[in-house]
Parts: structure tokens; sequence; C-alpha cells
């Protein structure tokens, strides 16, 4: 399997260490400082909420060894969209691609809101937050440093995702002395349809492995990286959902349900308005850091359709300097900030988490057909084995069928508006881009 002309002009920087520190930064956003206080989280499980994260980071853990499995196997830029492409040809690809690139550039322009909304409580009378200024500001600004380089970019996701974990920390360990036990006990089991319909709201706060693993095409060995990144951040994420969880329902108990800044509440009583004001830096410091590695990845699926024919040949343009796709960066941070000044955070969850759904359920079959044939990556090197990954396709096909139960009609509607949108889109770019435009890699097998 060769590498595209575009493809050979990137360069291979990410680490275990760097593109782990991506997938929490791109995981841990602006979700967590909102879902405790959720009535789709809290509000149903009440105590119980713990036992949502566990079993969805038990249902993603069978996501993520299919991503370690098909992305050791895979090694282009497009993540997703490169493995279901490679396993079942460009139509499936490319609806896995469309529902990527949809996603993640929706949950962009609503963490954008956040940032703009969290600079205005900080600092209300400057000049500069007004909300259209302040989000082409931060636009342009991690538009800009993904374009110097993903190296530059990778450092920035690991110094902002340091940032973002200290304060939460602090919130844990200073909240714990004000935890009341009677507010975590458990009067009853929860009804398994709400344990289902919460798990499927916090995919929104776990997800983040399927945009950062875009650029796979500049990671170094990602047949040994891959795996190793994702499991970690999978063990980092869940771990501190857990504990923040655990903290905010017992500092708060019961008045927690319905909050929109829980954490914030949780750190006043802790540490005094100090401690607001810290959560207050630390949603500013998340939602940057979000917004960071989110352009450092999706433009990378803009770059992926460009490449294959899809889009317009410039989005595939590689940065003779940089060595990285500058057109296709520069695109999506005005995409992203064009949605951002005309919508909302909250209308755009439930599309974002169904249509994860479909992206985590094409890589698992993507995982199982890759393995099935064994198919390498342009090295053609002995792929490593990956403990699990043998039964994990079917599992995560199980899992993500029976999340899927707790969907209702209309999301289904939307999702599938969504979906026909970008297949006409596909129809319509095979009338008009030439085929010569197809990379090698996109034969099969």
């Amino acid at each position: 399997m060769m590498r595209s002309p575009g493809e050979a002009g990137l360069v291979r920087a990410l680490g275990v260490w760097g593109l782990t520190a991506s997938i929490v930064n791109i995981t841990i956003g602006g979700g967590i400082f909102r879902a405790p206080g959720t009535n789709e989280v809290t509000g149903r499980l009440g105590a119980a909420a713990p036992l949502a994260y566990v079993l969805c980071a038990i249902a993603m853990a069978f996501v993520v060894l299919c991503f370690a499995e098909a992305g050791s196997r895979v090694a282009l830029t497009g993540g997703p969209y490169a493995y279901v492409e490679r396993a079942f040809g460009s139509f499936a690809g490319f609806v896995i691609g469309w529902l990527l690139w949809l996603t993640g550039t929706i949950a962009t322009a609503a963490v954008g809101t956040i940032f703009a909304d969290a600079m205005q409580r900080m600092i209300p009378t400057h000049p500069l937050t007004n909300r259209t200024t302040l989000l082409a500001l931060v636009f342009g600004l991690v538009a800009f440093i993904n374009v110097l380089g993903v190296r530059l970019g990778a450092r920035l996701n690991i110094v902002s995702t340091i940032a973002k974990l200290a304060p939460l920390a602090l919130l844990v360990v200073f909240g714990a002395a004000y935890v009341d036990p009677a507010n975590l006990a458990w009067h009853k089991l929860p009804a398994a349809s709400d344990l289902s319909r919460a798990s499927v709201f916090l995919l929104f706060v776990f997800a983040g492995i399927e945009s950062a693993l875009v650029p796979s095409g500049e990671v170094r060995d990602p047949a040994r990286t891959v795996p190793r990144a994702v499991l970690i951040a999978l063990l980092v994420v869940t771990v501190a959902y857990i504990l923040i969880q655990v903290v905010a329902q017992g500092v708060l108990g019961a008045s927690l349900v319905g909050r929109t800044a829980p954490l914030a509440d949780v750190a006043e009583v802790a540490m005094g308005p100090f401690g607001a004001f810290m959560l207050g830096a630390a949603v500013v410091l998340s939602t940057f850091g979000y917004l960071c590695g989110m352009i450092l990845a999706i433009p990378r699926a803009l770059f992926a359709f460009a490449r294959d024919g899809v889009l317009p040949l410039g989005l595939a343009s590689v940065h003779p300097t940089y060595h990285t796709p500058w057109v296709a960066i520069i695109v999506q941070a005005v995409l992203s900030l064009g949605l951002a000044l005309s919508s909302g955070f909250e209308p755009l969850v439930i599309l974002a988490n169904v249509s994860v759904l479909f992206v985590y359920l094409g890589c698992a079959a993507a995982a199982w057909q890759l393995r099935r044939v064994n198919v390498r990556d342009e090295s053609g090197a002995m792929v490593r084995p990956i403990p699990g990954a043998g039964w994990a396709p079917l599992l995560a096909m199980i899992v993500i069928a029976l999340l899927l139960t707790s969907i209702t009609r209309r999301e289904w509607t939307v999702v599938g508006i969504c979906a026909g949108v970008g297949v006409v889109f596909w129809l319509a770019s095979r009338v008009h881009f030439p085929r010569g435009r197809r990379t090698a890699h996109q034969s099969r097998f």
C-alpha cells in the first residue's frame, strides 16, 4: 500500500505521548464541565451516575481495541475514514468520513461558543469580549498554530492537557474533604433503559478518539503508537471522569441536577471564590485546548477527501515549509467559525452522539475485516498482536446496537438526513472529479 504524493509530504512526528495528549485533550473538552449537572446523567441515575461512566468506558474499551487494531494496520491520514475505505471501499469510507467530519465540525463550533461564553464571564467589560471578535480571534489563532506544523500543535496539546487537568485535579483533591457520604448512597438500582440513555449521552463526553486519530499519516510507528496511545488515554479519561462525578455528587447531592456550571459551584464550596474563578479559567483552557486539538485533527479529513478525489485537489495541498495541510486547516477554521457564530451548543449534542455511534460501528466492522484479510501498513512489517483485538469488533458492534435502541425517531430522522446529504455529495463528486485522482491505496486489498 503506497502513500499518495500529498501523503508523502507529511511528517511522521506524533509519538505515543503526543498522540495520547491529543486524545485526552480532545476528549476532555467542554462536556465534563456540564455533564454532572445534567438531567440525562445525574437526573436519571442520582447517586448511581458513576455507573453510567463505567458502562460507557467499557463500551468505549471495545471500540478503542477496534481503533487500535485498525490503526496499527492502516497508517494513512483520515483515521476512521481510511480504515473503513481500506476495508470496504470508497463509498463506505466516505460515508464514515462524512459523519466523522460533520461530527467534528459541529462539535468544534459548539465548543467554540462555550469558550466565548466563558471568556465573557471572566472579563465582561473588555472591548475584545464581543462574541464575534472572540470567536474570530480564537479560530484564527488555533488555525495559525496548526499551520506552523504538527510538532507545534502536538506540543501545545501536551501543554494544554496539563493546564486543563491541573484545576480538575485540585477540584477532586479539595472537594473530597467536603463530600457527604449520604449523597453517594444508592437507594435502588437504576433501570436498564436509564443506564442506556445516560451512556448514550456520555458518549459526547468520551468522544475524541475518532477525531484524534485522523492525522494517522503523521504518526510515528503507528502499529506501536496507536494501540498504546488510545488505551492510555481511555484509562486517564475514565478515572478523571469518575472522580469528578463522585466529588460533584458528594458535595452538592440532589441539588447538583440542573446546574449549568456544576464544577465551578463545587469549587466555590471547597475553595471559595478563588475556586470558582479557577474552574472558570479551566473552562477557558480546556475549550481552547480542545479547539487546538480539533483544528489539528479534523482538517485532515478534508485533506483525505481531496487526496482521494472527493473534494477539490487544492484541499490536499501541503505547505512547502511547514509540511502541513494548510489549505484544509484554514477552510476548516472558517467553516467552524461560521457555525459557531450562527448556532449554540445544546441542540447539537444528540446529533453528534448518534453520528459518532455510526462511526464506531463502521470502525468495528473495518477492524474485523482488516484482521480477517491480514492487511498491513505501507511498510509491510509484521503487525504486532493486540490483546483482545480478535473478539473486540463483535462485542463493540453488539454494544453499539444496544445503545442505538435508545435513540428516538426524531434523532434517527436528523441523522438520516445528514447522511443522505453526504451520499448526494459523494454521487455528485463522481461526475465532477475524474477517477484518475483516486490513489493507489483505494484498491480494496
